[in-house]
């Protein structure tokens, strides 16, 4: 009996330790059925309530990283806005841009014809002066601009007179120096206005450009 009793012990253990392992991995697959027929069944509530959730998520999660990108770009409006305010260039008015522009060009205009403001008035026919005047046009000169820069010029230098003389040897209306340079514009430069005057201007000419800029040479030096 002992023996026969010991045997039927070990037995049931043997079937014990089968059996309960068996009924835990039964109940795990019962479960996991259970969860996955919940999940598929025909209604599809159990599906659609993970759906829901899953693109709850994923909705949540787009619109905090949104919110983020639209915090930065606000930053970021904010910086260049105030880069541009410190560095760009100031806003100006057109219509004092151009009042300015006329402004300059007027004080320059000015600024150029500070000798031609005493306007002499034509000289007389027959006079020396009357031929420079008349002269002025094929040197290419204005005479309403350039004649009283001429005028006060050669009235200083000789008083227009033709044989007019410097103890230093210059001479004639223009007060070539020497006189005899003259001689490239006549061979009558001793006793000929015209000859003179023209010789004068080509000399005006070819120094300073126009009477008026040797008659600023003359008021700046003494001389031209």
């Amino acid at each position: 009996m002992p023996r026969y009793a010991a045997r039927r012990r070990r037995g049931l253990l043997r079937r014990s330790g089968i059996i309960i392992p068996a009924i835990g991995a039964a109940a795990v697959l019962v479960a996991i059925v259970t969860v996955v027929a919940y999940m598929v069944s025909p209604n599809g509530s159990g599906a659609a309530g993970m759906a829901i959730a899953l693109n709850g998520l994923t909705n949540s999660q787009q619109m905090t990283m949104l919110e983020q990108e639209r915090q930065e770009l606000a930053v970021m409006d904010v910086a260049a806005a105030t880069i541009q305010s410190a560095a760009g260039p100031a806003s100006v008015n057109p219509d004092q841009v151009m009042q300015a522009a006329q402004q300059s060009s007027s004080s320059s205009s000015s600024s150029s014809t500070s000798t031609e403001i005493a306007q002499a008035p034509p000289p007389d026919p027959g006079t020396a002066e009357h031929i420079g005047y008349e002269m002025l046009p094929s040197f290419g000169f204005n005479q309403t601009t350039q004649w009283s820069c001429l005028e006060q010029l050669w009235t200083r230098e000789s008083g227009w007179r033709w044989d007019a003389e410097n103890p230093d040897g210059a001479y004639g209306i223009p007060q070539a120096y020497p006189g005899s340079k003259m001689a490239s514009a006549g061979s009558d430069w001793l006793t000929d206005p015209t000859t003179q005057i023209k010789w004068g201007l080509e000399y005006i000419t070819a120094t300073y450009g126009t009477p008026c800029g040797a008659w600023d040479e003359e008021l700046a030096t003494g001389g031209y």
